[in-house]
């Protein structure tokens, strides 16, 4: 089942960071209606200040249904909240928050995306929230045949503009390379955050990695450096695998440059916020966050309460860390292609699977 939106949701030798997938330049929306005039989506990406991430925190669990959701304002780097309500608008002022009134409630978003689930769960298509449009944000992938176009944009006409539909290049896919980072069942993904629980070392990757193998190595034909102890794809896409070498790896993402960056918290990513990707592919690569609670329709098996970003990445990727300063975001999961500096990268949020295992960044 989907995920209610308003629940949202690097080893010992730096193999950290890894995405699936390709990324794909954002199109332009077939149908867009938003209820007030909204900030450009493609204006520079903000970075959050440790307030903004507790502070959105927050006001998603005071205000439920009365907010469609929150965004970062890419000139000041506001925290924007949307509300449907006038009680909504007095607490979320009064918590210090920017406040946006928007006609469409949080409630109205999840009942297109159940529609949506229900009647146009296509292969190659991927929709969440952008609130800063105030609308579910549909990707369709160039796998999408004419025939399934048209159902697709039946559907969302249906809904009365609270669905925008946007055509991208490349395939959704959550593809691993066999052959860099981290190995297991003749695969290559590439590892996220290193993690404890109980003074144990583990790492976490993406499900659909975990999902191929129980032991995972440094190196192609190496020997094993942790066991796999969790896996969850499709629905979620998040592994966890324990250190088995009696090494004690470092809190730090590989920026593949001779330095690293530290992790030392972890939160949920805000639309419109910066972040950076690193894969054992791609590198390192940035990006902004554009839509939350994504579904993404994978041809085995659909993934939900997903992050869309315009991070690039490429098979191999898949597993790596998605971040922001020192602040562990989500875990790679797939994307539809890159062109140019601009893709598609999804991620898993990295706080649910933390909370799932019971570990925690350090």
């Amino acid at each position: 089942m989907r995920r209610n939106s308003r629940a949202r949701l690097g080893l010992s030798l730096l193999l950290v960071a890894g995405v699936v997938g390709l990324g794909a330049t954002p199109a332009t929306a077939t149908d867009v209606h938003a209820a007030v005039r909204a900030p450009d989506p493609a204006a520079a990406p903000a970075t959050p200040s440790p307030s903004a991430y507790a502070l959105d925190a927050s006001l998603e669990r005071t205000l439920g249904a009365d907010t469609a959701g929150s965004y970062l304002d890419a000139r000041t780097g506001d925290l924007v909240v949307t509300v449907t309500t006038d009680r909504a608008e007095e607490r979320a002022r009064a918590a210090g928050a920017t406040v946006r009134r928007v006609a469409r409630s949080a409630d109205r978003l999840d009942a297109a995306m159940e529609t949506l689930e229900a009647e146009a769960k296509i292969t190659g298509t991927s929709w969440g929230v952008d609130p800063r449009t105030n609308q579910v944000a549909v990707e369709a992938d160039s796998s999408v045949s004419a025939r399934d176009m048209a159902r697709l944009e039946a559907v969302a006409k249906r809904l009365g503009g609270a669905v925008s539909i946007s055509r991208v290049p490349g395939v959704f896919d959550r593809e691993v390379l066999g052959g860099g980072a981290i190995y297991g069942g003749g695969s290559r993904c590439s590892a996220a955050f290193n993690v404890t629980k109980g003074g144990a070392r583990y790492f976490v990757t993406a499900g659909h990695c975990t999902n191929i193998s129980a032991n995972w190595s440094a190196a192609s034909g190496g020997s094993v450096v942790g066991v796999r102890e969790g896996t969850s794809f499709p629905t979620n896409d998040y592994g966890i695998v324990r250190y088995t070498d009696g090494s004690s790896p470092a809190g730090t993402v590989d920026l593949y440059n001779g330095s690293t960056q530290d992790i030392t918290s972890a939160a949920n990513a805000v639309v419109g916020q910066a972040i950076r990707k690193s894969g054992s592919t791609t590198k390192v690569t940035s990006g902004t966050v554009t839509a939350v609670n994504v579904t993404v329709n994978y041809g085995d098996g659909p993934v939900y309460g997903m992050v869309r970003t315009t991070a690039c990445s490429a098979g191999g990727d898949s597993g790596g860390a998605h971040f922001a300063g020192t602040v562990a975001l989500g875990i790679h999961s797939g994307s539809s292609g890159c062109s140019g500096t601009s893709g598609s990268a999804i991620h898993q949020p990295v706080v649910e699977a933390l909370s799932a295992y019971g570990v925690a960044v350090y």
